[in-house]
């Protein structure tokens, strides 16, 4: 090359500089992005007063944010509602249907395909810092899924427990490393230890520090609903609510597995029912305590204005409905609406929003709040019209979806009467009453009609059941109205409800359905059962009052055979479980 070329080339990188500098030299450097955090409980329910012992949260979030009283999860049960957060999908997109890993609860399935296009992966595409605490995945970090070496990504500070919740005697995946806690409450009890973690994070972060995510994910109201210390006297004498409709009350044209419990509740029952409600009402205080001092630690360090906090749970919980002592994992308001609340930045003080706010919104949320476009890809949408532009964000969503498959087990101690009957989650200090079944599977959709808001449900089982309430006038879904509903309105939610367990991205963004024809259900007691098929198939019924052996037919039953149920992986002895079809 001669010297004149080596001149020449040389001029045109220093022109090009210059301009670049030029150009670079008359932008405007825009606001730094906001902060933002998630502050996670686990079963903690709206319905039956599970925000009573919040009053800090509600007064630091809630009174100087903005409040979703509809808000509705994806799935009545941990794991499905907690990846349907990480991905923004709906539980068939993301694949992960029950809390086993079989059923794709973090498995090597979800991790290559959900967690690798997770909203945290969007937030490092942005800048963020990234934080998490706390519980996970119900099955993550068992060596059969990766162990705790395995770190989500998109995480930079990973604390990760290993398994389901648990507020001592537990590990953690500290970025990959196995730490062990005991039983001392100063040095491992879980919500606290979250609460220093978050503290330790947060005081490396100051105003001109890049913008964080710090999620904080609890173990309350989660049993075994130890409290701490200091708490251990408080609600001693709270009882959970009797004014609640369906509270110890026999159910009517449902489902087979509503058809079980022991109604009325013996009295051993119901003061298990009152513990437990006195207890998760306990473990909720310290959750109270932290997202105070969280809120003060911002404060003082000058980040609270530039700071998101969003507080919700991973679904509801009941306490006696219907019978059923204490669990979630039914399609009925009180296991899939669940407390949300949000303040920040140009959210005004006490304003509340009716919309059907989702948990498939909140990573898309979190990433329009990061500046970032939400990918096709996820199922849900940003919450931000909510509080930026309410009127013009009527019927937000005016149909949700909710969806669970049921998990079953070959024997259950204490409750030898259920050897392989294919149920799952049954207690003997409460007569051996199952809380679930391979047929306690099902899809719904929750739709505003009109001025009506309706559920209609599909059970996968050998009656192909289904369930139909109008919610405003009866909100405690006593009313089947299944076989009274006029045709047409049961035809247009049978075929919306297909559109959805169907949709993938926009397309699960559904219009207000509108029939002109469309008759308002009506027709006391429900006139009869709700199914397709009447002929009765393989679902028998208990005798009322006491325990009593059923057999399953097993003409028409799904699921795996039973010699692939055996020898669970001794590390999941809550998930001992056979995956449904």
């Amino acid at each position: 090359m001669s010297a004149f070329r080596r001149r020449k080339m040389a001029f045109e990188v220093l022109v090009c500089l210059l301009m670049a500098m030029v150009s670079a030299a008359g932008q405007t450097v825009g606001p730094k992005p906001p902060n933002i955090v998630f502050v996670l409980t686990d079963d903690q329910d709206l319905v039956l007063g599970g925000m009573d012992p919040m009053q800090k949260t509600t007064n630091l979030i809630g009174q100087q944010g903005l409040t979703f009283t509809n808000a509705v999860v994806s799935c009545p049960i941990c794991c499905p509602s907690r990846s349907s957060i990480i991905s923004g999908k709906y539980i068939h997109n993301h694949g992960a249907i029950n809390n086993s890993v079989e059923g794709g609860c973090s498995s090597r399935s979800w991790q290559q395909n959900q967690e690798t296009r997770g909203f945290p992966v969007y937030l490092k595409q942005r800048g963020y810092t990234t934080f998490f605490a706390g519980k996970y995945l119900n099955q993550y970090g068992y060596d059969r899924v990766g162990g705790v070496s395995h770190v989500p990504p998109g995480w930079d500070w990973w604390n990760g427990l290993v398994g389901n919740s648990k507020y001592y005697d537990y590990q953690i995946s500290i970025n990959g490393t196995l730490e062990t806690h005991g039983h001392d409450y100063l040095n491992d009890y879980l919500t606290d230890l979250i609460n220093r973690r978050a503290q330790d994070f947060l005081e490396l972060q100051g105003p001109s520090s890049p913008p964080f995510f710090l999620m904080l994910s609890t173990p309350a109201c989660h049993e075994p609903f130890p409290s701490a210390p200091h708490y251990a006297h408080r609600y001693s004498a709270a009882k959970a609510p009797r004014d609640h409709g369906s509270f110890n009350v026999k159910a009517k044209d449902k489902h087979w597995l509503m058809e079980q419990p022991i109604i009325p509740m013996p009295n051993d029952t119901l003061q298990l029912v009152d513990e437990y409600y006195s207890s998760r009402l306990r473990t909720l205080l310290s959750v109270d305590d932290m997202v105070e001092d969280v809120y003060n630690t911002l404060r003082r360090k000058n980040l609270l204005d530039n700071t998101y906090i969003l507080f919700a749970s991973d679904n509801g919980y009941h306490l006696g409905q219907f019978g059923l002592p204490y669990d979630k994992r039914e399609p009925y308001e009180f296991d899939i609406r669940v407390p949300m609340m949000i303040r920040g930045p140009g959210i005004a003080a006490g304003t509340t929003s009716q919309e059907s706010a989702m948990n498939i919104d909140l990573g898309p949320t979190f990433i329009s709040l990061a500046g970032g476009e939400v990918p096709d890809h996820m199922d849900g949408k940003p919450l931000t019209p909510l509080w930026e532009n309410p009127k013009a964000s009527q019927n937000f969503r005016p149909n949700v979806l909710v969806e669970y498959s049921g998990e079953e087990k070959v024997s259950i101690a204490g409750c030898p009467q259920w050897q392989n009957q294919r149920l799952f989650n049954c207690n003997p200090l409460a007569h051996c009453v199952c809380e679930d079944a391979w047929n306690n599977t099902f899809s719904c959709i929750r739709a505003t009609v009109d001025s009506a808001i309706y559920k209609y449900c599909e059970f996968k089982d050998n009656q192909n059941f289904v369930e139909l309430y109008e919610l405003i006038s009866d909100p405690f879904e006593l009313t089947n109205l299944a076989s009274t509903a006029a045709p047409n309105l049961k035809e247009t939610l049978k075929q919306q409800l297909a559109l959805l367990t169907s949709c993938s991205g926009s397309t699960c963004n559904t219009k207000k359905i509108k029939h002109k024809k469309m008759k308002k259900a009506g027709g006391g007691g429900g006139g009869g059962r709700g199914r397709e098929d009447k002929k009765m198939k393989g679902s028998p019924k208990l005798a009322k009052g006491k325990d009593t052996v059923v057999k399953f037919s097993q003409k028409g039953t799904a699921g795996l055979p039973s010699s692939q149920c055996q020898n669970p992986d001794a590390e999941e002895t809550e998930e001992e479980i056979c995956l449904r079809n």
